[in-house]
């Protein structure tokens, strides 16, 4: 009997790698071999009578309605300023040190990541505020740019970042589970940045000179008076929002609201609320949200078709067949995401790419929340890889003319390692994610109990113990 479904898998990704939108490809590719297996006897043709369902499962999933919500939340506080007004204070208490600046852009770059959840919202409003400074004081242009590429990206995996919510939804997991999960491995990986620009300032100090003093013009009460103005009100939304989340007290969907009128009372209280902001807040929201949504209803079908000619079954065998174990899985595994951030966002990888692999992982008994989030870290790297990561290409369009190109890919790289570091020691100790056990990994392998079938019972859900 024909296996269609690596032809099937090979067609898509050569119909990606043409170019073609991601939504239509999906749904192009899944209608087509839906055909082909009626044809040749080798799908029933019921099956598609699940795709209305499936597609209104979509529409009135509750868990999708934190993307629009937190969206539009972040769009409004980089529209109305924040961004600005943090760098600009942040810049000043941290000036006096070598990399200073570079160290302000990390700092902001988080609260902006807890904030926005957006990273071109972040990278751009970076770009236009720092790396101008940043140039005219003599930085490095590989650092200064790697870095405010790499602290925008930390909206991904901040929360309430928009792949942690994809990612629970397509998982199967509690999005505060997913949010609660990412916070030390986030805080790690903003760490080593941290890390990356003290070694440089000590190796190269030219590279990452301290602020002149004649342009470090708040001192004392009068600067932190600024920083604390600066701070507490997206501080403070960010407590209301993930603590209201944390606390079991509202859902993802309700603190996103939350989270979406604080802006909007925010915004108000600067005076920069206005019709044009809400106009252009709600269109990018608008186009977001459609995007999403049509590449989960192309995925639907393709998946659909994917798993009624056995496809679900070809990739179990071909992942749970691999020499390692658990450790080879996870090392095959994201060898795979990583380069298909070459080519693919993340929104593709987590609707194209986790369905398939989440099941594999469960039936060897990974917990899905630590898989989600090291997948997180991950796919992280599809916003910083030259050439065709959007952080650069965000970074490029708010550039000066005269920064070659080849300075910004240049800066991308050692922090696209230092991801890729984080990705390992997250592997190498489970416990950085805090959903996981105490236990690290045993000789490669990750150490927890298992049944007689070798799968691990601490990991399965308490439904199926």
């Amino acid at each position: 009997m024909i296996n269609l479904a690596p032809v099937m898998f090979a067609s898509l990704a050569i119909i990606l790698l043409l170019g073609f939108p991601a939504a239509f490809s999906l749904a192009a590719n899944g209608l087509l071999f839906a055909l082909i297996g009626i044809h040749f006897g080798l799908l029933d043709a019921g099956l598609l009578q699940a795709l209305p369902d499936r597609i209104m499962g979509i529409m009135s999933n509750q868990t999708l309605l934190a993307i629009p919500f937190f969206t539009f939340m972040g769009l409004i506080l980089e529209r109305s300023g924040m961004a600005e007004d943090l760098l600009t204070s942040i810049g000043q208490l941290f000036g006096g040190l070598r990399g200073g600046l570079a160290y302000a852009v990390i700092f902001v770059g988080v609260l902006l990541a807890a904030t926005t959840g957006v990273v071109a919202a972040s990278v751009i409003a970076m770009g236009l505020i720092s790396l101008p400074v940043m140039l005219r004081y003599g930085y490095d242009p590989k650092l200064a740019t790697g870095v405010i590429a790499a602290a925008g990206t930390l909206a991904q995996v901040i929360p309430p970042g928009l792949v942690l919510i994809v990612l629970a939804d397509q998982l199967g997991v509690p999005v505060g589970d997913m949010f609660r999960a990412a916070i030390l491995p986030s805080a790690v990986l903003a760490g080593c940045y941290v890390l990356f620009v003290l070694i440089v300032s000590l190796v190269k100090p030219s590279a990452a000179p301290a602020l002149p003093l004649a342009e470090r013009t708040l001192h004392g009460w009068r600067l932190a008076q600024r920083v604390s103005l600066a701070i507490f009100p997206p501080f403070a939304l960010i407590m209301l929002v993930l603590g209201g989340i944390f606390m079991g007290w509202t859902t993802p969907s309700e603190g996103g609201a939350m989270g979406a009128v604080g802006a909007l009372l925010l915004a108000a209280i600067k005076r920069r609320l206005s019709m044009t902001l809400l106009r252009q807040a709600t269109d990018r929201t608008l186009r977001l949200l459609s995007f999403v949504l049509f590449i989960l209803i192309g995925s639907t079908v393709f998946s659909l078709v994917f798993r009624g000619v056995n496809g679900d079954l070809w990739v179990e065998h071909l992942l749970s067949g691999l020499p390692g174990g658990r450790l080879g899985f996870l090392v095959v595994v994201n060898i795979l995401i990583f380069f298909l951030a070459f080519f693919l966002d993340f929104f593709e990888i987590a609707f194209i790419a986790i369905p398939l692999l989440a099941p594999v992982a469960q039936k060897m008994g990974i917990d899905l929340v630590w898989f989600g989030i090291l997948l997180a870290v991950n796919m992280q790297t599809s916003f910083m890889h030259p050439p065709f990561g959007f952080s650069l290409f965000y970074l490029r369009s708010v550039a000066p003319k005269s920064l070659p190109s080849t300075q910004i890919y240049l800066g991308a790289l050692p922090f696209v390692l230092i991801q890729l570091l984080v990705v390992g020691l997250v592997i190498a100790f489970p416990s950085i994610i805090s959903n996981a056990p105490q236990n690290t990994l045993t000789q490669g392998i990750i150490n927890i109990p298992v049944d007689e079938q070798g799968y691990g019972d601490y990991y399965l859900p308490k439904e199926w113990r």
